[in-house]
């Protein structure tokens, strides 16, 4: 496995959770990575915090979103953040997060989070007009596949877990 830089930063460039990870393949959907469980990250320069359980992450090709199938104990089942496209270069991928994120619970509680923090930094941050319906679009989008278990949130990152066992 090639190991690789997850990196998100916000608009204008601020560095946001960033920490390592290991490639393990891409499929239809788009690229997986592991974060195993101990893994240190940081938002931004802040302290190393560890992750207390393992990640399988998908990067999709082409899509405003990126997403982390989290393992137990950890009580978000799927948490995915809306983002500019994934950019990959020199072990790197990297996107803006655009703050909202869609949360399913292990109880299956569907949550959109995080639509004060969107509000705050469209004005905060200068977002485009352009930025924030793209954002908007894509949340709405991601409530219904996700909610409903459509594409890859229908349990595809299960073969990829498996690997890493």
């Amino acid at each position: 496995m090639t190991d690789v830089r997850i990196v998100y930063r916000k608009y204008g460039g601020a560095l946001h959770w960033n920490h390592p990870g290991r490639l393990l393949g891409e499929d239809e959907h788009g690229v997986w990575a592991e974060v195993p469980g101990g893994t240190l990250a940081r938002k931004g320069e802040g302290p190393p915090v560890t992750w207390e359980s393992t990640a399988i992450m998908l990067f999709p090709r082409n899509a405003w979103w990126t997403a982390s199938f989290n393992t137990p104990p950890h009580r978000a089942e799927i948490y995915v953040d809306v983002t500019t496209v994934p950019e990959w270069r020199d072990g790197e991928v990297t996107m803006l997060d655009l703050d909202l994120d869609v949360i399913r619970m292990r109880d299956g509680r569907l949550i959109l989070d995080d639509e004060d923090e969107f509000a705050e930094h469209q004005v905060l941050l200068s977002y485009p007009p352009e930025l924030i319906t793209q954002a908007e679009t894509t949340a709405r989008w991601l409530l219904d596949a996700v909610g409903r278990r459509k594409g890859p949130f229908d349990g595809a990152h299960l073969e990829w877990l498996a690997r890493t066992t």
